[in-house]
């Protein structure tokens, strides 16, 4: 039976960015299929997210999956398909930081290609997906209920983290790959969009907390504060329910102003 809710599927969910979204979105109607890790930490906190979602009144699947495991995506995407008969929106929010800080001298290989599989190639590829079964999909007859698509990348696509340079990199390739979904997917009315966080509270920022939290008392964020999972999810809910209708691969910097050029 075709849902006549929109349908949302999240990865990263259990935990950060990706649980502060699926809470908005749930608040705003969106069936969820929310994704994370398969280990027993990741998959407590993702049926926790679950139990949230599913007090606001919607319908909500976990699928604890590897997002780096490219062949999963189709199972992933059948599961919500199956269950709901539609697609709207897919938040590619899954991703990892880096093995150890360091000089980009002694960057190893296999944290480079860690952070290029699941920051770049995977969310490339489960947006292809994602892409051919809209495509596939009735398009609407009025521009709402909107289609997306919507990448989680990060400041450091356009500032440098120089003790961090694969994911300064693998961030960086994703912010050009929403932007070519983005160009590929717009004639047919569907929403691409970049998120790229600042600071934000997350389990991912715990080990630099103390680090960051004295830069920001001397002014390196302009708003003064870290960010919160929810400051990034209002503007994600905003994209996902069309209220960026006729904007076009468009970038949102959410960082309180951390990116803002200034002398």
């Amino acid at each position: 039976m075709k849902s006549t809710r929109p349908v949302a599927v999240i990865t990263g969910a259990a935990r950060g960015i990706g649980k502060g979204c699926a809470l908005e979105l749930a608040r705003g109607g969106f069936n969820l299929l929310i994704n994370d890790r398969p280990d027993a930490d990741s998959v407590e906190k993702l049926h926790a997210t679950q139990q949230e979602c599913l007090a606001e009144g919607v319908e909500v699947i976990c699928f604890p999956a590897d997002i780096g495991d490219l062949s999963l995506h189709e199972e992933m995407l059948n599961a919500a398909q199956n269950q709901w008969g539609r697609l709207d929106c897919l938040l590619n929010n899954a991703g990892i930081s880096v093995k150890k800080r360091g000089d980009l001298l002694d960057l190893e290989p296999d944290s480079f290609d860690q952070n290029i599989a699941i920051n770049t190639r995977a969310p490339f590829f489960l947006a292809q997906a994602f892409s051919k079964r809209l495509l596939a999909q009735p398009k609407p007859e009025a521009e709402l209920p909107h289609r997306s698509i919507i990448f989680v990348s990060s400041i450091n696509a356009i500032m440098l983290a120089m003790n961090r340079g694969e994911y300064t990199i693998a961030k960086t390739a994703v912010s050009a790959a929403a932007r070519l979904f983005a160009a590929r997917l717009c004639n047919e009315q569907i929403g691409v969009y970049e998120v790229r966080p600042g600071l934000i509270k997350t389990d991912m920022t715990i080990p630099a907390t103390a680090y960051y939290d004295e830069l920001i008392a001397k002014g390196l964020v302009p708003w003064g504060r870290w960010g919160y999972p929810a400051d990034i999810a209002s503007t994600v809910r905003a994209m996902a329910e069309g209220k960026l209708i006729y904007t076009c691969g468009q970038a949102v910097a959410i960082d309180g102003g951390l990116s803002m050029p200034r002398f």
